[in-house]
């Protein structure tokens, strides 16, 4: 038994799971798929189309179940599936993700909520997956009700977090290297947010019911985002996401812009030094003018602290990009299976990465139609080769394989022969 309380068989397993992870670190392929996400990322003419599927929907068709993992700690078993999960990606998916030498311990950081809470009801599937859910709004009368709510106030565990490096480096010090990171969260949208308080069609709804009411919401909620983040800032918690980090709605970090020029090596990391994923994909039947109005100026102001800025999820942006460009930060645009490809193609040209997103039923279904596949991606590449736009092409947002496993690793290889017709 470790110092850890975890078996040393299992330590054996971790450790020699972080040699192969370290092993891939120098691989010539793994090296050549880090540069080629900087020269996309810096817009370079010659950049290569970069591909991307995730997993994380799809895990239990695609990777080991509970019975093929060795370890039998709970804690070695959850470092075990990342690990291998990381080297299977690697050696069989075959996409561009990119394995870099470290392992990463989060912040415990806890906070208040906004002073009220939905009711949600859900119904979860058989497999265990989350189902349909609604919920019951708190807010419903934003005057009436608008004192209720508050800006969230937060605390992080420095003790806690201190015993999981130590328990980290324990277990792998000496052999590679152990990262803390912080980050902000997910989106900084803000609609998500104003969802959950006042609901869908009252978001909606007020924008014509209650216009001075909603705008007191939203800026609530900007100014929520932004006292979060001075806090992490002033608290040193921040970690700049500039390598195979998980930045926007399925991209890679890989930036040479970030941190920041004036950023001195050893100093905290600020809010300049990141990226972030701004987007709103819920107000997706809102129009232009509406989205202009209530959504963007208060989203924009929380997104233009950061360095960088990657814009979108779902939502198709063509109708709105005229609204969405004004944000100075933005370096890479979702381009979803919704969005007019030519439209934004032609607008982009070479000044932003075109992150497409092709229809993840391409896949999922019970036919798995190769050459609708290779249309699919071959559309996506002329169009984008005609603009001159660096592009990255992520399968996402995949929840079946139809029960065949092979399906992920067979699109990502399509796309690779379709981009080497293309280029």
């Amino acid at each position: 038994m470790s110092d850890n309380g975890i078996p040393q068989k299992d330590v054996d397993v971790l450790r020699r799971l972080v040699g192969r992870k370290l092993e891939i670190v120098d691989d010539p392929v793994n090296v050549e798929r880090r540069e080629a996400w900087y020269a996309f990322d810096a817009c370079d003419a010659g950049a290569r189309p970069m591909v991307l599927a995730e997993v994380c929907g799809v895990m239990g068709e695609v990777f080991a179940t509970d019975d093929d993992l060795e370890c039998e700690h709970p804690e070695a078993r959850g470092m075990e599936r990342g690990l291998r999960i990381e080297i299977w990606q690697f050696a069989q998916l075959g996409d561009d993700h990119v394995v870099e030498p470290q392992l990463h311990v989060q912040w415990h950081i806890g906070g208040s909520g906004y002073g009220v809470e939905a009711v949600t009801h859900s119904a979860d599937t058989a497999d265990g997956r989350m189902g349909a859910r609604n919920w019951d709004a708190p807010i419903t009368d934003i005057d009436k009700d608008f004192d209720k709510l508050h800006i969230r106030t937060w605390t992080v565990d420095r003790e806690k977090t201190a015993a999981d490096v130590d328990r980290m480096t324990s277990l792998f010090g000496g052999l590679i290297d152990i990262r803390l990171q912080g980050g902000v969260g997910w989106t900084q949208g803000l609609t998500w947010r104003a969802i959950d308080l006042i609901g869908l069609e009252n978001l909606m709804m007020f924008m014509y019911d209650d216009p001075d009411g909603l705008g007191r919401l939203m800026a609530l909620l900007r100014d929520d985002h932004i006292a979060y983040h001075d806090w992490m800032q002033a608290e040193g918690l921040l970690t700049v996401n500039n390598l195979n980090d998980y930045i926007g709605s399925g991209s890679l970090g890989y930036t040479h812009d970030l941190p920041a020029k004036d950023y001195r090596q050893g100093d905290p990391v600020r809010i300049k030094d990141m990226w972030c994923l701004n987007e709103s994909q819920e107000t997706v039947g809102v129009g232009p003018d509406q989205f202009a109005e209530f959504i963007f100026p208060y989203q924009r102001a929380v997104a233009e602290r950061f360095g960088k800025c990657y814009y979108g999820c779902c939502e198709p942006v063509h109708n709105r990009w005229h609204v969405i460009k004004q944000q100075a930060n933005i370096a890479r645009v979702s381009v979803s299976p919704w969005c007019d490809q030519a439209f934004m193609a032609a607008e982009m040209g070479g000044r932003y990465g075109f992150s497409r997103k092709p229809n993840p039923s391409l896949i999922s279904t019970q036919i798995f139609d190769e050459a609708v596949i290779r249309d699919d991606l071959a559309n996506t590449l002329r169009i984008t080769k005609q603009h001159g736009c660096p592009v990255e092409i992520v399968m996402k947002d995949v929840h079946t394989l139809n029960r065949e496993p092979g399906r992920l690793a067979h699109w990502v290889r399509l796309a690779r022969e379709e981009i080497d017709k293309a280029y």
